[in-house]
């Protein structure tokens, strides 16, 4: 006896999206996705090459969360910076984009960190680690993109030289720095 399916997946909404016409899937974007959220309207906006700079929206995710104001007792979450650059994969996933969005997460954290003097171990780790897949995006760049993003890292690197990030070691290891 079969037993019957208690889920709905993907393959239901397709079967039910095939059924639109145009107007009809239009409208089903518009009002219930794009008027639903901001989040949705960044998705779309990146995902079609919209507006002026479409890395902006996530900047501003990844610079709330890594680098908060600490006039306005704002919290601090690793997680919710790195969902900036997650949630950019998603829409359109360009490689340079990722590379500049992990070179800024690093310098706003380097930045944040030295200036506060935050040592906390969780950020810092965070901090090395995005530091660390940035090197390897960047490596991933054509040679004429990477100068500009390596010479960021390095003031990054210096930035944090004080505080032991030990961002100079990876910076050796990917032939950065000298």
């Amino acid at each position: 006896m079969a037993t019957k399916r208690t889920t709905t997946t993907w393959v239901d909404v397709r079967a039910k999206l095939a059924d639109f016409d145009r107007a009809g899937l239009l409208s089903l974007v518009q009002d219930n996705m794009y008027a639903a959220s901001t989040d949705n309207q960044v998705f779309l906006h990146a995902r079609f090459g919209l507006g002026d700079d479409v890395l902006k929206p996530y900047k501003i995710i990844i610079a709330r969360w890594i680098c908060p104001d600490p006039s306005k007792n704002q919290d601090i979450s690793v997680a919710k910076a790195k969902k900036g650059i997650s949630d950019y994969k998603k829409a359109i996933g360009q490689p340079e984009g990722l590379a500049e969005l992990m070179v800024f997460y690093c310098e706003h954290g380097a930045r944040f960190s030295s200036e506060f003097g935050l040592g906390d171990e969780g950020y810092l780790d965070a901090l090395v680690r995005m530091f660390e897949n940035a090197l390897v995006a960047i490596e991933n760049l054509p040679e004429a993109q990477r100068q500009p993003l390596r010479m960021r890292l390095e003031a990054v690197s210096d930035l944090c030289r004080d505080v032991g990030y030990g961002v100079s070691e990876l910076l050796a290891e990917f032939g950065v720095n000298g």
